[in-house]
């Protein structure tokens, strides 16, 4: 009897961790796909002029969302909102350089919460922020992150002489690589894996056939993907999908009719690079090449998440895998003309985003439920049937899983997303916005300050979906509906500065 006794611990503690190990085998995988700087310039958004197939498919196997936003349209916060839950206005974060944990030290991230309960969390390519001060995180990975850091080839007769494209500076550890002022695009004759996102398209597939040999635990594999962000590098073949001449340049070419002179921002991304000019527009020709070279970026980066797919497919993983693909913000362009991101438009905050949750979602369907950038959390707790995070770990998005099975489902009334400014003489200001199915309204003012120092823009997508007017002083009471909805939010947080 004493030797039973003193066997039935080992035996029960054998049973508890095959117990264990069998529910986490039961449990979802999750591939999450980051794009950089991807509208919804895609064919299941319905533009007739892409070539985007692997990424048309992919929505039809669950639900869209057609109106789905970021919570600021740029890098660093954005993936933030989706890695730590939080917007910008809460963190007090809406620069490139300041590291999250700067504002947060002891948050757990989405895939650390996942390592939290079981998971092994793999990341690739650009899924924290890279550049501008390193905001990668060891804390939030299994293993260390990979970045596809080397350019496989050659430059192109010709070139020999000329700078490097800032992707080139960037990936081959050239020091200073902002320096480097080479040219907005590139459409050499190469193979996919000459650029990056070609060899992230090879890592993640190892991954997968790692996962399938190797089966200890579920997977949260997060994949970001660099195109189309500048420079619009991409193999000849994908610019060959398109005639240049083809692309039309939008017919408005200036700011919102009363819109703040700084709302608009003067795209100085761009500007950055040799062949762009310093001041004023775009040539018509100039114009062309950059949309023509953003359709191109977007056509090579949907071959390469078509790869992952396609190898999730084969490995017999899609059956049990929760696939989200997330563009971090969108891009401005020529519409306003404007270019890039870093406006409160919905060209640079309108995203694309669709989930693929077996046995939830159903094979194409669509909704026009609101979404933004910071649902993703809980939604992905929920969908892998994991208590929601408790205090002090605030989320400041909601679930998505009533909408994901039932699209008719009306989520929330309202989205935020903000945009920093400068306004003199008060210095950083900031414009935080409340986006409803039918409008957007902008308030710009320092962080703190009274109302009265408020300034306002108002948008009806109903009546205006091109943005021409600020109808601000138009329509009070809409203006005076949207602002309460503001009122419920917190006060935007001044920025914070410096590493961690």
């Amino acid at each position: 009897m004493n030797r039973f006794l003193h066997v039935l611990p080992a035996a029960f503690g054998l049973m508890l961790s095959t117990h264990i190990a069998a529910a986490e085998a039961e449990r979802s995988n999750v591939l999450l796909i980051c794009v950089d700087d991807l509208k919804p310039l895609l064919g299941c958004y319905g533009d007739k002029h892409i070539h985007s197939p692997n990424l048309d498919k992919l929505a039809a196997r669950g639900l869209l969302f057609e109106q789905a936003y970021c919570n600021q349209a740029v890098c660093a916060p954005s993936r933030n909102a989706l890695l730590v839950g939080a917007r910008s206005t809460t963190l007090g974060i809406y620069d490139l350089g300041t590291n999250f944990r700067r504002s947060v030290p002891d948050a757990i991230t989405l895939p650390q919460y996942f390592m939290q309960h079981g998971y092994r969390a793999e990341a690739m390519g650009k899924i924290f922020h890279v550049g501008h001060g390193n905001h990668e995180d060891p804390a939030s990975w299994s293993v260390p992150h990979f970045f596809a850091k080397s350019i496989a080839y050659a430059l192109p007769q010709g070139r020999a002489n000329q700078s490097l494209t800032r992707e080139e500076a960037l990936f081959a550890n050239q020091s200073n690589a902002g320096l480097h002022r080479g040219a907005a695009y590139e459409a050499a004759d190469v193979p996919d894996n000459a650029y990056p996102d070609g060899l992230l398209a090879e890592e993640a597939i190892r991954r997968l056939q790692s996962a399938k040999e190797k089966p200890a635990k579920p997977f949260f594999i997060a994949v970001g993907f660099l195109k189309p962000h500048l420079p619009f590098c991409a193999p000849k073949k994908y610019w060959d999908l398109y005639e240049r001449a083809s692309f039309k340049v939008p017919e408005l070419r200036s700011p919102p009719e009363g819109a703040p002179k700084y709302a608009p921002g003067n795209w100085g991304e761009l500007r950055q690079y040799s062949d762009i000019p310093e001041t004023g527009p775009l040539t018509d020709e100039q114009a062309r090449t950059m949309i023509h070279g953003y359709h191109a970026a977007v056509s090579f980066v949907d071959a390469q998440i078509g790869k992952v797919v396609d190898e999730l497919e084969r490995l017999d993983f899609a059956k049990n895998t929760i696939v989200v693909l997330w563009g971090d913000h969108g891009w401005h362009l020529g519409d306003h003309g404007l270019w890039c991101k870093h406006t409160n438009y919905e060209q640079a905050a309108h995203i694309p985003l669709f989930i693929i949750a077996p046995g939830v979602t159903k094979p194409g369907t669509r909704t026009r439920s609101l979404a933004e950038s910071v649902d993703l959390y809980p939604t992905l707790c929920e969908l892998a049937g994991l208590p929601q995070p408790k205090p002090p770990q605030s989320l400041d998005g909601k679930s998505l899983v009533p909408v994901l099975g039932d699209p008719s489902h009306t989520s929330k009334e309202a989205i935020f997303h903000a945009y920093p400014r400068n306004r003199p003489p008060e210095g950083a200001i900031v414009g935080r916005a409340v986006r409803t199915e039918r409008y957007r309204l902008v308030e710009w003012k320092k962080p703190g300050a009274g109302n009265e120092t408020a300034e306002f823009e108002l948008y009806d997508y109903q009546t205006d979906p091109l943005e021409i007017k600020n109808h601000a002083s138009e329509q009070p009471e809409v203006l005076a509906r949207l602002r309460a909805i503001l009122a419920k939010e917190p006060e935007a947080k001044p920025q914070i500065t410096g590493k961690r």
